[in-house]
């Protein structure tokens, strides 16, 4: 068999040249109007599904009119009698409410999923976005400021007569182990706690604008110390001082930040986890508490 030379000083010839055909005629139709849209299909397809969509989406937002990366989540509901859903429709309705990022808030969040909702012709949507929240804190003695961040997620769940909100937040904290102080000579092993914090919060309630603010303040407040971007010695001698002061089992902090949390009228219901990166052992420790004032 004949090897068919090709010009390789071009593109074209060394695209074939590694296996490159041309394309065929085809017979399959070329204009949108022509083709078939089988998500358009109508027939009885056994079952009613909950949500459908696409996840992992990479997309600018705003949060406190700084720009960070969110990961959304959007949805719809889809009926028995429907095949599928257009998700192209999905992005687009993104792209609708994009001004240099979509703003992480309430407000902004809500008007998307009912852009989606309406856009897609169903019953309920739901949009989800986690991202990083990056604000100043300053350290506890020099007061020198620096960039500090935890990650902060909001859902909105949405039908015809109801909306259903729920927020989310995780940050690091220290923790400060009350029985290594109980029978320590000398001191008391702490380690890097992470905290997570979800929400679910009353429809009728008006949520504060500084709602991320003050959840951070009771999950912080609760440990044995906090995390800082920038400490100098007089800031390290308080923050450890603190913890030693402060000493908390990963159950403590929990029951501390539910207490906090079933005071603020706004919040329905939550779960907390809580867990330490053991500073002498292989494991972690963790806890768990979820609670629903209704």
């Amino acid at each position: 068999m004949t090897e068919e030379k090709y010009d390789l000083t071009t593109r074209v010839g060394r695209f074939k040249h590694f296996g490159s055909v041309d394309p065929i005629e085809g017979t399959k139709p070329t204009q949108k109007e022509d083709m078939k849209d089988l998500q358009q299909t109508k027939k009885d397809f056994l079952f009613a599904i909950d949500h459908v969509g696409i996840n992992q989406v990479k997309y600018p937002v705003i949060i406190d009119h700084m720009q960070s990366v969110g990961n959304f989540s959007l949805s719809t509901s889809l009926t028995r009698d429907e095949k599928g859903i257009n998700m192209s429709r999905l992005i687009e309705s993104l792209e609708l409410h994009y001004h240099n990022g979509i703003e992480l808030s309430f407000e902004s969040l809500s008007s998307l999923t009912e852009s989606i909702r309406t856009k897609m012709k169903q019953s309920a949507a739901q949009v989800e976005v986690k991202s990083t929240w990056f604000y100043d804190k300053a350290s506890p003695v020099t007061q020198l400021t620096g960039r500090a961040h935890a990650q902060i997620g909001y859902t909105i769940n949405k039908d015809e007569n109801n909306e259903d909100r729920k927020f989310y937040m995780q940050s690091d904290v220290t923790t400060l182990c009350p029985c290594s102080k109980e029978i320590s000579e000398y001191s008391a092993h702490n380690q890097r706690g992470t905290v997570t914090v979800s929400l679910d919060l009353y429809d009728h309630k008006d949520i504060p604008k500084n709602h991320k603010e003050i959840v951070l303040e009771i999950m912080e407040a609760n440990a044995s110390s906090q995390l800082y971007p920038i400490l100098k010695r007089t800031d390290e001698k308080k923050v450890t001082e603190r913890a030693y002061e402060n000493p908390r089992f990963v159950e403590d902090i929990l029951r501390l930040i539910a207490y906090d949390l079933v005071e603020l009228d706004w919040v329905k219901g939550f779960t907390l986890i809580c867990e330490n990166k053991e500073s002498i052992h292989q494991h972690d420790a963790y806890s768990q508490l979820t609670y629903n004032k209704e």
